[in-house]
């Protein structure tokens, strides 16, 4: 019995049905995003390796799947071996997300670009994650960014493309989850955590959503934290909705409070719910971080904040940056096909012997007109085409006649009613 021909695990082939809802989504996609001032851009799908682990990319870091170098010879194979550094191979690797590829962007391009520059990036990126359901090994990130910009409005203005990206997808019921680095370890020094064991602790705060405050608590006391701090937590998160602290990060409050108002002006009131326990895993969040929540998935669906340090790490001074992405292969199966164009799309059904010359000619003709056509030769049984052709997109299909010349004479039947 013949081996299964199937794909590296963790990565899919998609069937043309699935391949033109994918493109047609991330086609309203990139019209927004345009509609709302962000310009595309595309970076290669490899960086150098020091930049890939220069320490931004977080937990991705370990999940970047390494090139090895041209050209290596036994030697180098074995002081790799021996030093037991698999990475000293390595000079180049997949990009495992977009906002690395574009830090690196910005300060390649810095001198084009304008002074705030908004970013939209639509590509593939790989990890080295287990594959399992809903987690794969290559996967499309839809991403914006503003950098440049140090204010609030750059928050308000990825809140606001976001959501009405959600919106013109029929994504009903979406709601942002926010929240502010600066309050996260503004509470910690408030519980009186060590600033050492911040990390650790926001790991195990992180964990939330799945253990529950029973979890979250067990798991600080097993990693030793002060007993007074882990019991100040476990106060808070008795109490709900949780009520910060006096003077607790009131910048960062003001900031939040700001954002809001600012939706609520342009329209956009109650998509927003402060979550003061909210983390992000990567750690190159310095401020305002976000999620996209779905009352019918326990999986956030998107999420971004600002990373002011990053970009300067390229450079010789700071700028400010922030982004918001949204999780294409979490939403593509939960949105309705965009309207597909059918009505645009016919079938010419011809005989086995029909000349090549005069169905080229009918089919240039109907393209002409901003027709997509496609010639199929005629079945024995018609039923199983036509129902093909319906499900390929197709809302129409004539039968060629021996002797038509004209695509006027043709007659169109609809497909698929």
């Amino acid at each position: 019995m013949a081996s299964p021909v199937t794909p590296p695990r963790g990565m899919r082939d998609f069937l043309p049905a699935d391949k033109a809802k994918r493109e047609r989504v991330l086609g309203v996609i990139r019209q927004t995003y345009r509609a709302h001032g962000f310009d595309e851009i595309e970076t290669p799908v490899m960086e150098d390796f020091g930049r890939l682990h220069a320490g931004l990319g977080g937990d991705n870091e370990k999940l970047a799947f390494n090139v090895m170098r041209r050209g290596l010879d036994a030697e180098a194979l074995r002081a790799a071996a021996e030093s037991d550094d698999p990475d000293a191979l390595a000079d180049l690797g997949l990009r495992f997300d977009l906002t690395v590829p574009l830090a690196r962007f910005y300060a390649s391009h810095r001198a084009s670009l304008p002074q705030v520059f908004r970013s939209v990036q639509i590509a593939p990126v790989w990890r080295a994650e287990r594959p399992q359901k809903g987690r794969y090994r290559q996967f499309v990130q839809c991403d914006i960014d503003i950098i440049g910009e140090a204010g609030i409005l750059a928050e308000i203005e990825l809140l606001t493309a976001t959501l009405a990206t959600l919106d013109a997808l029929g994504l009903e019921g979406c709601r942002i989850r926010i929240n502010d680095r600066r309050i996260l370890l503004g509470l910690l020094e408030h519980f009186g955590f060590e600033a050492s064991q911040n990390d650790s602790v926001l790991i195990t705060i992180d964990k939330l959503d799945k253990v529950g405050p029973e979890g979250v608590v067990a798991e600080l006391r097993e990693k030793g934290s002060r007993p007074e701090a882990v019991e100040a937590i476990e106060r808070f998160l008795a109490v709900s909705p949780p009520v910060l602290p006096e003077g607790v990060a009131p910048d960062a409050v003001a900031d939040l409070a700001r954002i809001e108002s600012a939706l609520a002006a342009a329209g956009v009131d109650g998509a927003l719910v402060f979550d003061p326990f909210l983390v992000r895993g990567m750690g190159y969040y310095t401020g305002t971080i976000f999620e996209i929540e779905h009352p019918d998935f326990s999986f956030s669906l998107g999420g971004g904040g600002r990373y002011d340090g990053m970009i300067g790490r390229f450079l010789t001074e700071s700028v400010p940056a922030c982004g918001f992405s949204i999780g294409f292969e979490r939403i593509i199966d939960l949105v309705a096909d965009p309207a597909a164009g059918a009505g645009d799309a016919v079938a010419l059904v011809h005989d086995k012997n029909a000349e090549p010359e005069r169905l080229l000619a009918l089919k240039r003709q109907l393209v002409a007109r901003g027709k997509r056509v496609r010639l199929e030769r005629r079945t024995k049984n018609l039923g199983p085409l036509l129902e093909r052709l319906a499900e390929a997109g197709f809302g129409s299909f004539a039968q060629v006649g021996r002797e038509t010349t004209d695509a006027a004479e043709l007659e169109f039947k609809l497909l698929g009613g």
